[in-house]
């Protein structure tokens, strides 16, 4: 996607990069529950609609909504119209806050799979990059038996890509080791 004028600098300063805030994390595993099926490049140039349509990702507001918001999503065509996502994000909003009313901090649940820092992975080619890893079986069914849903393994490993809980960046790529500076580092 170099070149592209959205997916370019979205590499650049955003994916990978370490994020540690509970809300944004949820934001971002509801993206990746919509890409399900899709290219990323679908939902990133679909994202301020998103954004738009679940209020910020508000998990207060998110979690409230009843059937004639389930009717405006379902009539927006500037999001992924589907019923099972879209009740998916619906229904993580009240997993989320269940969690945070039970004292239960959302990032450090997520972060706990990787130790509390990024694994810094070396790949030298994107082609050495997996679809899945370990961590991502185990986070998918934590995640999963808390009634969360398109959180299988690969959904979950292109989340933990993009918040930086893996650093996924090739050697070659100008922003690996920016991106490993961030984090504590962590061998894989």
């Amino acid at each position: 996607m170099a070149g592209d004028p959205l997916y370019e600098p979205y590499h650049d300063t955003e994916w990978g990069v370490p994020e540690y805030d509970p809300r944004a994390l949820w934001e971002k595993l509801v993206l990746d529950g919509f890409q399900a099926g899709l290219a990323w490049i679908t939902i990133l140039r679909k994202r301020d609609a998103f954004r738009a349509a679940f209020a910020d990702f508000d998990p207060e507001i998110v979690a409230r909504y009843g059937e004639a918001d389930r009717a405006r999503l379902m009539a927006d065509a500037g999001i992924v119209r589907s019923n099972a996502k879209i009740d998916a994000a619906i229904s993580g909003a009240r997993i989320y806050l269940d969690m945070r009313d039970r004292g239960e901090d959302f990032a450090k649940f997520l972060w706990a799979f990787v130790g509390g820092a990024p694994i810094q992975n070396r790949w030298t080619g994107v082609g050495d990059v997996p679809a899945q890893t370990p961590e991502a079986v185990e986070m998918a069914k934590a995640l999963k038996a808390k009634g969360f849903k398109f959180v299988g393994p690969v959904i979950v490993y292109a989340f933990m890509q993009a918040t930086g809980m893996v650093n996924d960046h090739t050697t070659d790529c100008f922003r690996h080791e920016p991106i490993k500076a961030m984090g504590k580092a962590r061998d894989a």
